[in-house]
């Protein structure tokens, strides 16, 4: 009998990272590791790092030397660093950290399995060396999908060894059906999944270092895209959320820049899907066809996931953005005018270099009139290799500090108001969490979230009687009141009274 391996993920940051981590569980479950939920119970953790801003580095390193305190007292006998902030600073990071016994970057993905084994066995490892991964694909976009290049949540193999799939896979681990379709196991019940539609970004934003660890724009096949929601459908998924760096650029390397909008009816369309859901959408980018798909198709959530980042015309070109307030709004009015309970959700940076008050006063304008579902605020700070960090006259901490405090007290404040917009409003609201009866304060609680609200981030929606209901089931509910941005919610019609009845 093969010696017991056991093996847990830890995954911080984005969606995507989440989509990596469970084609690394895939991965490893196929070649007979098996995995566990808590690394004190693994013989090796492996944290999936985020690379995108300080604070997220630094959750990062506390993750990896949380990880590393368990060796002492634990199972757990080697800790490992992926993800982006591995990938970003390889070597680097593992000079600065040497608790983390290996430092792996995408190039690794293909063959994790006899890395962690090496790792281990008390075998070294060695951390890449970061490069611009950019340089690997064509600058020409309709000449990358030939590219022999590491793609997490593609899974090309690697060109000079490429591993096949055994053909007896574990259950629950879904079938690699080409060369970009990724085995991937499940890491939670969740009946919500992310699946990966592309891979980086041709854009240069000023303030951004994901293109150059991430790498060039690439789409997934639809056949591989399908293929994936169909197995996660069989695996009790009801609602997919389609990730990526940059959604609307879908489909301009297979030579059809509109393939989203066929791509998302035969997603909608799939047996056991009762939602699709689009993020990372470039305001720049929207197209009329996309805006009319995205509000008109049955199971298709109406929610715009939208990187603003800012509105003052002069602090968007100088982070080489597109777009003002007044065409913002104009906007947000098109896609109301199609869906008027339509989501709406976008991030924003304030204390860029250059930043007047003038500018913090627009940005403040446009909020004001967006009526924005969720807002996350951050305050700027020079990010390695950006264009940005070059910048003059930049703000001091003090200024950026107390900017972002108060555009985060407004977006509380705005928020708050557009939650209670909704009170009145009917929605189909998709269970996730139920509480049982002897753990909640009064009667069962249900949670879940409806077509405007994302997983983790735009608030939830609190039944007023959890009773009878199950996770993954649809509800309809209509909205009694709130709780700062979360609804509170009443079950509604026919179905509710009969799972009333059936939980007696």
């Amino acid at each position: 009998m093969p010696e017991r391996r056991t093996v847990a993920l830890v995954t911080l940051g984005c969606a995507r990272n989440e989509v990596d981590s469970e084609e690394l569980a895939g991965r490893l479950a196929a070649d007979g590791w098996e995995l566990v939920e808590d690394a004190a119970d693994a013989d090796v953790a492996v944290v999936n790092t985020c690379g995108f801003v300080e604070a997220a580095k630094k959750d990062s390193v506390d993750a990896l030397l949380e990880a590393n305190d368990l060796k002492d007292h634990g199972r757990t006998q080697a800790v490992v660093a992926v993800g982006c902030m591995a990938e970003r600073y390889g070597k680097e990071l593992a000079e600065a950290l040497p608790e983390a016994d290996g430092v792996l970057g995408f190039d690794d993905y293909a063959d994790i399995s006899s890395r962690l084994q090496t790792i281990l066995s008390g075998g070294n490892v060695e951390a890449h060396a970061p490069r611009d991964r950019r340089q690997l694909l064509p600058i020409s976009p309709a000449e990358r999908q030939g590219a022999s290049v590491a793609l997490p949540g593609h899974a090309q193999e690697a060109a000079e060894a490429p591993a096949e799939a055994p053909a007896d896979l574990p259950e629950g681990v879904a079938p690699a059906s080409g060369p970009r379709a990724p085995l991937r196991r499940r890491l939670d019940k969740s009946p919500v999944a992310s699946v990966k539609l592309a891979s980086g970004c041709d854009r240069r934003c000023s303030f951004c270092a994901i293109p150059s660890f991430r790498g060039s724009f690439i789409s997934r096949r639809p056949s591989d895209v399908l293929g994936e929601t169909r197995w996660l459908a069989e695996q009790g998924v009801k609602e997919i959320m389609l990730v990526s760096e940059n959604n609307t650029s879908y489909g301009k390397d297979l030579g059809d820049i509109r393939l989203l909008e066929t791509l998302l009816p035969e997603l909608a369309a799939v047996d056991g899907i009762e939602r699709v859901r689009v993020s990372y959408l470039q305001p720049a980018e929207m197209r009329p066809g996309l805006i009319d798909v995205l509000t008109s198709t049955p199971k298709v959530a109406p929610y715009f996931d939208l990187s603003f980042q800012h509105s003052a015309p002069d602090v968007l070109r100088a982070m080489r953005r597109f777009g003002d307030t007044d065409r913002f709004l104009e906007l947000l009015d098109t896609i109301r005018s199609k869906a008027p309970q339509a989501g709406v959700r976008s991030n924003f940076i304030v204390g860029f270099p250059g930043e007047t008050e003038e500018d913090f006063a627009e940005l403040e304008r446009f909020l004001t009139h967006a009526r924005l579902d969720a807002i996350g605020v951050f305050g700027y700070s020079d990010e390695d290799g950006t264009e940005a960090a070059t910048y003059e006259n930049k703000l001091d901490e003090e200024t950026v500090a107390e900017r972002l405090a108060h555009m985060q007290r407004l977006a509380e404040e705005l928020t708050s108001q557009r939650a209670e917009e909704r009170i009145g409003e009917t929605l189909e609201v998709l269970v996730e969490t139920v509480v049982p009866f002897d753990e909640a304060e009064e009667g069962e609680g249900a949670y879940g979230r409806a077509a405007h609200q994302a997983p983790e981030t735009d608030g939830q929606v609190v039944f007023t009687d959890g009773t009878g209901l199950v996770p993954g089931r649809i509800v309809t509910a209509k909205v009694v009141g709130t709780l700062g941005v979360d609804l509170v919610a009443e079950p509604l019609g026919t179905e509710f009274s009969e799972i009333q009845e059936a939980a007696g």
